[in-house]
């Protein structure tokens, strides 16, 4: 099992397509336990425009949503493959969500993961967000494996 997935690796364990999938690579991956995604974020990004068109910043929301897509990849990557097929992970609840500072284009945004606990198809997880050791971000989420429809 590859402690180091790219984009491509992504795409084959999540749903999620351009421009929503945020997640650029993961690595450090430690079997369901914890791992490091890396989001570039881009000048062209598609939020950037709008977002603010004279100070352009990453969403909060989207940060929120790059961690649970880091946390989805992490438990289909460990996950038994015959587990997860015909299956998706959904964001059940957001806890205590801070944004410590504005992530702007032009950046290398980590997402260091982990996985607190699970129980049955319900996971809980933590994260942090940084940018060249700067703490931007952190939160706490829940997700749920279900069927595929």
């Amino acid at each position: 099992m590859s402690d180091k997935l790219n984009k491509k690796d992504i795409e084959k364990l999540l749903p999620h397509r351009e421009p929503m999938l945020l997640i650029d690579e993961l690595i450090n991956i430690k079997k369901l336990f914890s791992a490091t995604a890396i989001v570039y974020v881009k000048k062209d990004s598609f939020y950037v425009q709008g977002h603010f068109p004279d100070q352009p910043v990453m969403p909060g929301v989207l940060i929120v949503e790059a961690f649970g897509q880091a946390a989805a990849a992490l438990t289909a990557h460990g996950i038994d493959k015959s587990t997860y097929e015909n299956k998706l992970v959904f964001l059940m609840s957001v806890e205590k969500a801070r944004f410590r500072n504005p992530v702007v284009p032009d950046c290398k945004l980590e997402l260091n993961i982990e996985a607190i606990r699970s129980h049955g198809k319900v996971w809980k997880y933590k994260g942090e967000a940084f940018v060249s050791g700067k703490k931007m971000a952190d939160a706490q989420w829940s997700a749920t494996i279900v069927d595929r429809k």
